[in-house]
């Protein structure tokens, strides 16, 4: 093998290389954010406040977690920020898929840094909104949003009828959060990461065509909340 062809194995080589990595990059990246989404759910299941609505996820037919909230309006990564869809079907939860969300503000009214966030989704109606290329909170009409409050009164009264109901906290305290605007995405591509094969946000959470371990804590807390 002479030099020109040393060179041209090793480059090839070395792009070979970074195509493997940069998913398993990526699939660490997802791992992280259902990390976290374990510790938001935790956090949900101790918060004094969040009193008798528990019960909203006994009816939810779906679930969105968004981790971390940062106070200039985005999620954790500065550009927006990942979060995870899981859907209730007749044997419990499916394996999580990966959504971007982003928003120019979500008008936080605390002085807190991060906070963090679970989107019920509670019809058939909403969660065919969310499964859409792009989902934009209060541009999509006859879904209704509604936030729970800060008390038991609250938390159980003002979400009758909603389409969607967003529980938000930071440092155990509710987050004054406005959620017009805000743009919800699939992320196709980090579910093909995490999951080691092309497949769709349907595939995920509704036809169940792939499962990760890693994510199997995350689905079990799901049930045993549930």
């Amino acid at each position: 093998m002479n030099s020109v062809q040393r060179g041209l194995f090793c480059g090839t080589a070395l792009i070979a290389a970074a195509a493997m990595t940069a998913p398993s990059a990526h699939a660490v990246e997802a791992q992280s954010t259902i990390d976290h989404a374990i510790v938001t759910l935790q956090d949900l299941r101790h918060d004094k406040e969040f009193g008798n609505a528990r019960e909203l996820l006994t009816r939810a037919r779906a679930v969105l977690i968004a981790p971390r909230i940062f106070k200039a309006g985005f999620f954790f990564g500065g550009e927006g920020g990942r979060a995870v869809l899981l859907v209730r079907g007749a044997h419990g939860w499916s394996d999580p898929a990966f959504y971007t969300v982003a928003s120019a503000s979500f008008g936080l009214q605390i002085g807190a840094q991060v906070s963090e966030m679970v989107m019920f989704i509670m019809t058939d109606r909403a969660l065919n909104a969310v499964m859409q290329n792009r989902f934009k909170i209060g541009a999509n009409a006859g879904i209704a949003v509604a936030t729970l409050g800060s008390t038991v009164e609250g938390a159980t009264t003002t979400n009758v009828g909603a389409d969607i109901v967003v529980w938000a906290s930071s440092s155990g305290a509710y987050a004054g959060i406005s959620l017009d605007g805000t743009l919800i995405q699939p992320e196709p591509s980090t579910d093909s990461a995490y999951y080691g094969r092309s497949v769709t946000t349907a595939g995920v959470v509704l036809h169940h065509e792939v499962r990760n371990r890693g994510a199997s804590s995350l689905v079990r807390m799901l049930d045993e909340m549930a």
